[in-house]
């Protein structure tokens, strides 16, 4: 799988792909043109990095009918809707929808390219984000039930005393439980712990 960001174009105007490719190309981004979202749907598989440059109004499958068809299949790329002015009330409503940004036509390139740069830098946070879930959600896979239940009360803030008088246990079995937790977990600190436990909640 590519981890190159690229910006897919997805546009039926050919006059406009062929402007809106050479402008991204120009400051040495990685671009994909399609004139129709069957054309970007045939070629495009979940996971690569990047960001939709999207047109509204397009013939077949519109762009707000792509972009809900990519957010049915669980799909993170960021979405940039670009729209004429009639066309703001469905830019609004991809926004509430997802997109990160919406540019109307005409448009300043410098404001565009920003724009791309935005969604770029959001995409790259998320992967790193979806990243971090996944190892938190194999350490978290190593610990027994007991073990669980006792980082959920450490990161509650519940003192080791609390914790025994509630499990009812001795403060050195609750003791001996934390230790295995912060090992497991492979967390340098409470804070860190409960850092992971946020990132893990928070999909």
């Amino acid at each position: 799988m590519s981890t190159e960001p690229t910006v897919f174009v997805v546009d039926d105007d050919q006059a406009m792909r062929s402007s809106l490719e050479w402008l991204i190309e120009s400051i040495g981004m990685k671009v994909k043109t399609y004139g129709s979202a069957d054309d970007f749907l045939s070629s495009y598989y979940p996971g690569r990095a990047g960001c939709l440059l999207l047109d509204v109004r397009m013939p077949g499958m519109s762009g707000l009918e792509l972009q809900a068809h990519l957010a049915r299949e669980d799909s993170r790329l960021p979405v940039i809707i670009i729209t004429g002015h009639g066309d703001v009330s469905m830019a609004v409503k991809a926004m509430k929808a997802g997109a990160v940004d919406f540019i109307e036509k005409p448009f300043h390139d410098e404001d565009l390219l920003s724009s791309i740069r935005n969604a770029l830098d959001f995409d790259e946070k998320q992967r790193s984000l979806q990243s971090q879930r996944a190892q938190i959600a194999t350490r978290l896979a190593e610990l027994t039930p007991r073990e669980h239940e006792v980082m959920e009360m450490v990161t509650d803030g519940l003192a080791n005393k609390e914790i025994a008088a509630s499990l009812g246990v001795t403060a050195k079995t609750v003791e001996a439980h934390r230790a295995r937790v912060m090992d497991k977990m492979q967390a340098g600190s409470l804070a860190e712990l409960v850092r992971m436990v946020l990132i893990a909640g928070s999909e």
